[in-house]
């Protein structure tokens, strides 16, 4: 009997063990770091954090301080009006210590002199002709429109992608959603985090929009463009505006995708 007994109370310690372990496992690890500035060496109270991989975003609190889900190899991404943007990789060192310091640097605005050269005309209209520099961008004329597009440097690329998006511009968006379908993925993620709408709703330089979805300014635009947004919303629109619209354009796209 009291073999009995002593093999239950084991099977019970056994038990219970691994269910503490398996709770410790689903515990979602997180990072605890003070933001300061690099030149005085105070702490800065609402700093915006986003972790990259896991689309999570949080602000520091009056001490500077903040805590944000994280795992090793996660990327941090600190934002502060007037202040150098700053990227961070999460290491098991920050994950087990909790006096983590990271040091933001401020911007420096100077004024860069502008020197007028003024041409030096000799009064010989082949050598003048010459001496005057000319912009390299190509016009490209298509038959049939009444005015040419302008496409950068002359080089095959230039006139596909000026085609592309004229005459096929469900091809272009295809091209731009579907080679990226994790990047794209995240828009749902972004959307319904409170911390990162609050950042987007603030920031008019596309920078954490980049950075999020780690897509080019000119991708972005493109997308808006083909989804039939104005150049004057995506010039003035606010970051959040501007998710807002990708998220709703590629939700569309996906729904005619299907159809397909």
């Amino acid at each position: 009997m009291n073999k009995y007994v002593l093999l239950f109370l084991s099977l019970l310690c056994f038990y219970s063990h691994s269910q503490e372990k398996k709770r410790n496992n689903n515990q979602e690890e997180t990072i605890t770091a003070t933001v300061i500035n690099a030149q005085t060496d105070e702490a800065m109270s609402s700093v915006h954090i986003v972790n990259l991989n896991q689309v999570k975003g949080t602000i520091t609190n009056d001490n500077g301080t903040f805590t944000i889900p994280a795992v090793a190899n996660d990327t941090l991404y600190l934002t502060y009006l007037g202040f150098k943007s700053q990227k961070i990789r999460v290491t098991n060192d920050m994950l087990k210590f909790k006096d983590t310091k990271i040091t933001l640097t401020e911007l420096a605005y100077a004024l860069e002199e502008v020197v007028v050269k003024p041409y030096q005309l000799t009064g010989f209209l082949e050598i003048d002709a010459k001496n005057i520099s000319i912009n390299d961008s190509y016009q490209y004329a298509i038959s049939g429109l009444s005015s040419g597009y302008e496409a950068g440097n002359k080089n095959p690329s230039a006139v596909t992608k000026v085609l592309g998006a004229i005459l096929n511009p469900a091809d272009l968006l295809r091209n731009l959603f579907g080679k990226k379908p994790a990047q794209m993925r995240k828009l749902r993620q972004m959307k319904e985090d409170d911390r990162i709408r609050d950042l987007l709703a603030s920031k008019f330089d596309r920078e954490t929009l980049t950075e999020l979805l780690q897509l080019e300014k000119v991708d972005i635009e493109d997308i808006l463009n083909n989804c039939n947004y104005s150049k004057s919303f995506i010039l003035t629109a606010n970051d959040l505006q501007i998710l807002d619209a990708m998220s709703g354009c590629y939700e569309d796209y996906k729904v005619l995708n299907r159809k397909k």
